[in-house]
């Protein structure tokens, strides 16, 4: 007799499901269960479109490799909160169920006073039903305690059910599920304690999906835990405004993007804002290749691990020169946090300071000490995404610092305890920062950039 695989309930005539995956906390698990539910559902014939909520880099690799499909990022300080229903729906419209991975605890967001940015603002911003991932690892009746102070917290949060993660087995699931009968929240799924699902980190958060991948059969045996119909089931969700198409504007313009190990941090929402407007983005390696792509007006450096591979992009002296000889010509070129660095003069990594590109004035030298947070930022001088005293939102997340004050800073901004700092440098068509900006978020960060890109090849 065959097997028929099961079916899924019809979807809703309000539109595709959507869920967001939060947690009490950090290392509660969010990325993997995310991941998991990604390629059960795909595995299973089910379009998925992944986010990842907050400004992370890495997490959404995890998940556009389980779902197949490019994870987005969705931020609501950095895109404002139109823009990011905006971007929300156009993605979201392409897919069957829309998969959101949370950022930290449920309610932590810029202050502990408000829940603005956290991932309850961005649930109740989007009308989207919540799964709480909870880390069952030594506990069972408290995971009630846990779950259901967290959905009482908020009421008008829509907390669809609970997936238990770290779980020590099937008799372990039951007790917390028996816990969680009281509270009146279902279990949707639970994830056992596997080694072979643990996803290696560094200090910028977890390697990369092109860096580290779970063992194939470890998730297979995951995924047998997650009740997908019942999940499913769950996930109904009003449908939003159609999103407008991307506005089309401007002549084509080749524009070389960095992408290896070492400089990857892009958001796709951001690229394609780029190519919208007309540029033609060309992938080339800092690591591996000689010289730069032919013919471009521009350069894109973003953020990465340079210091993880800094004797080797030492070691390419044509590909710093080639570089250096682009952007002394007045080519322009956009540099954010990694790509400051090896813009810089040198790095010192370990005590020893390795040579960089020369572009701009600036030695860097990692640290213990992490540097984060949002930043509300203006413009000092004239840049290649903003005039002077242009505002712009961004963010900051890393080890490294300069070894002296900067010269020809391109931004400043005010911290909440009343510091003032300036930072970055912009000179002519060069602009490098340690701010991460989403080009996505205002389309006229993009039109400045290109048309100096375009000036370059004219």
């Amino acid at each position: 007799m065959t097997t028929q695989p099961p079916t899924f309930p019809a979807l809703s005539p309000s539109g595709p499901r959507r869920v967001v995956l939060a947690a009490a906390s950090s290392g509660s698990g969010k990325t993997t269960v995310a991941a998991l539910l990604c390629r059960a559902l795909r595995a299973r014939g089910v379009r998925v479109q992944p986010f990842k909520l907050g400004p992370d880099y890495l997490d959404p690799t995890h998940l556009t490799r389980a779902a197949g499909r490019e994870a987005r990022n969705l931020d609501s300080f950095l895109l404002g909160r139109q823009r990011l229903r905006e971007l929300f729906a156009r993605a979201a419209a392409q897919a069957d169920v829309s998969v959101l991975e949370g950022v930290m605890g449920l309610f932590d967001g810029r202050d502990p006073t408000s829940d603005e940015h956290s991932t309850a603002d961005l649930a109740l911003l989007l009308d989207a039903p919540v799964v709480l991932v909870l880390d069952a690892g030594g506990s069972a009746r408290t995971v009630a305690a846990v779950a259901s102070g967290l959905r009482d917290f908020r009421p008008d949060l829509r907390v669809a059910g609970v997936i238990l993660n770290r779980v020590g087995g099937a008799g372990h699931a039951a007790l917390c599920e028996a816990a969680l009968d009281q509270v009146d929240l279902p279990v949707l799924g639970w994830v056992a304690r596997d080694a072979g699902l643990h996803l290696p980190e560094r200090h910028l958060g977890l390697l990369s999906a092109e860096q580290a991948a779970w063992d194939t059969a470890a998730a297979d045996r995951a995924a047998e835990g997650l009740r997908l119909d019942a999940l499913l089931d769950a996930i109904h969700a009003p449908a939003l405004p159609d999103a407008p198409a991307p506005a089309q504007a401007g002549a084509p313009v080749r524009v070389a993007l960095a992408h290896d190990e070492a400089f990857h941090f892009s958001y796709p929402d951001a690229l394609d804002e780029l190519r919208a407007q007309g540029a033609e983005l060309i992938r080339f390696s800092p690591l591996r290749d000689a010289a730069l792509p032919a013919g471009v007006g521009g350069v894109l450096l973003p953020g990465g691990y340079p210091e993880a591979h800094a004797h080797d992009l030492s070691a390419n002296v044509a590909m710093r020169e080639s570089i250096r000889a682009f952007a002394v010509s007045g080519g322009a070129v956009l540099a954010e946090c990694g790509g400051l660095m090896y813009l810089g003069e040198s790095l010192e990594v370990d005590g020893q300071e390795v040579p960089m590109c020369g572009v701009i004035p600036y030695r860097t030298r990692m640290t213990p000490r992490l540097t984060l947070g949002y930043r509300d930022a203006t413009a000092l001088r004239d840049t290649l995404v903003a005039p002077a005293g242009a505002t712009v939102r961004g963010h900051e997340f890393h080890h490294s610092v300069l070894t002296h004050a900067p010269t020809r800073p391109a931004w400043t901004w005010t911290a909440h305890d009343g510091t003032v700092t300036e930072e970055g440098y912009a000179h002519g068509n060069v602009l490098a920062s340690y701010l991460h900006l989403h080009l996505g978020a205002d389309p006229a960060l993009a039109t400045r950039f290109l048309a100096a890109c375009r000036a370059v090849t004219a």
